[in-house]
């Protein structure tokens, strides 16, 4: 094995420093990549004005409804990757690689004129309010133009996280943000464009992005190298990506749906509701980033230890990444709850926009600590190849009762406070459900190796 290999492996070595090893470069690449998420909106809201925020801000639930699957298929790709190579059986990490870049590109492909042709449907059924119809198609069909960039990026993230490689990822992201925030600047800022040039400049920044990982694959490490004359689809592992990757994705897109009706529901309360909550959103995205990293940390440890047969390694892991998670999600949801103002204000300054973002913040981030569990034990369930049980847990408690509670909550009691309190309430009960599992069920054994 040469010296590149072993540094990725994460079933050898100290299980803390492997894990915030890992944790540290994924934390600072989410939060390059949700800072230029949020440059869209933070340049949208004060050169356009409120309407074209809330036009931008409102994007987030759907665009994750329809990018989320094939994210979801991604994420089951890494963990069957990530198997293949704790076991060190590196001719079926090739196939499995392969295979992944094969369906990214047919999922890029087809996630393009879905989204194109769905959009003005998708945003009529949201509610979205008729002055800010127009700038909305316009920014999402501009999005969507952009997909087979957005998918492969993860694809080729997934397969580098896979095999413990959370710093290239990094890197690329930097480049990426800069890259974001300058052509921003000069689309919106300079020449006024319009929102779809915003739109147009997270679309060229993610096809660098998705270009050097590409170029870093295609120069890496025999074991996960890329060699394009071998991209093609081997249906035995393409059958475990979709098994592993189905739940997954299948669990992103109904979370989605339940954001979507939440988002509808925001939208009856007026363009000011929309820009103030769309403003939290990308405020909110900051505070989930040491939620997402350690569960994806949980997910390529789980799976590369699990896949060694170091069971009692995966444990431990298991156990640290959700200690480390919780307490970094709740000192984060603190600080937001106490800056709020200040934070929304930078979006815009508008004080219906400020008051309705401050609402939200004020009402969700104590309870931070609770999402943070729900996800870090849903990672570690998918990296042992238990995906259908997060998938289910989340359909009952963040889709079915999330929906059913707004649908006749609101209608007794028509505040927009109401409509924030779906999201402790649905995470209080995921987080009881995955704790009874985590403790009483065997999770560690029968996994396919």
């Amino acid at each position: 094995m040469n010296k590149t290999s072993k540094t990725t492996l994460m079933t050898e070595g100290s299980i803390w420093k492997k894990i915030i090893a890992f944790a540290i470069p994924l934390f600072l690449g989410n939060l390059f990549q949700q800072l230029y998420n949020t440059a869209d909106s933070l340049i949208v809201g004060n050169f356009l004005g409120s309407e074209a925020l809330a036009a931008v801000s409102s994007s987030g639930s759907l665009i994750f409804l329809l990018v989320g699957f094939f994210n979801g298929i991604a994420i089951g790709a890494g963990v069957v990757i990530g198997r293949f190579y704790g076991a060190r059986q590196i001719e079926k990490v090739q196939k499995a690689i392969h295979t992944t870049i094969a369906f990214g590109l047919a999922a890029g492909a087809a996630l393009t004129v879905i989204g194109v042709l769905l959009t003005p449907q998708l945003l009529l059924w949201m509610g979205t309010p008729d002055d800010v119809l127009p700038n909305s198609i316009i920014y999402f069909r501009i999005y969507f133009c952009g997909s087979l960039a957005f998918v492969l990026y993860n694809i080729f993230v997934g397969i580098l996280q896979s095999v413990g490689d959370s710093r290239h990822p990094l890197i690329y992201l930097i480049i990426s943000s800069v890259v974001n925030i300058l052509l921003d600047l000069l689309f919106v800022g300079v020449f006024r464009f319009g929102v779809g040039s915003a739109a147009l400049a997270t679309i060229i920044s993610q096809f660098a992005s998705a270009i050097l990982c590409l170029i870093l694959l295609s120069k890496s490490p025999e074991d996960y190298r890329v060699h394009f004359r071998k991209i093609r689809f081997d249906f035995f592992f393409l059958k475990q990506i979709i098994q592993n990757g189905l739940p997954s994705g299948f669990q992103n897109s109904i979370i989605s749906i339940a954001n979507v009706v939440v988002q509808a529901n925001i939208n009856s309360f007026g363009k000011m509701a929309m820009a103030g909550c769309g403003a939290y959103s990308k405020i909110e995205g900051f505070g989930f980033l040491p939620i997402t990293c350690f569960a994806m940390s949980m997910t390529t440890f789980i799976s590369q230890n699990l896949g060694a047969g170091k069971y009692d390694r995966a444990k431990k892991g298991a156990r640290f990444g959700i200690l480390c998670s919780v307490i970094t999600a709740e000192l984060v949801g603190l600080l937001i709850y106490g800056l709020a103002p200040v934070l929304i204000a930078a979006f815009n300054n508008d004080p219906q926009v400020v008051a309705f973002g401050t609402t939200q913040a004020r009402t969700v981030t104590l309870f931070y600590f609770l999402l943070a569990f729900s996800h870090c034990v849903a990672g570690i369930l998918r990296g042992a190849g238990k995906a259908i049980v997060p998938m289910l847990v989340m359909m009952c408690c963040w889709c079915i009762i999330r929906i059913t509670y707004i649908s006749i909550a609101v209608k007794i009691i028509p505040v927009i406070n109401v409509i924030f309190w779906a999201y402790p309430l649905t995470w209080t009960l995921s987080s009881i459900v995955f704790l009874i599992y985590f403790l009483k069920a065997d999770w560690i054994h029968g996994f396919e190796r």
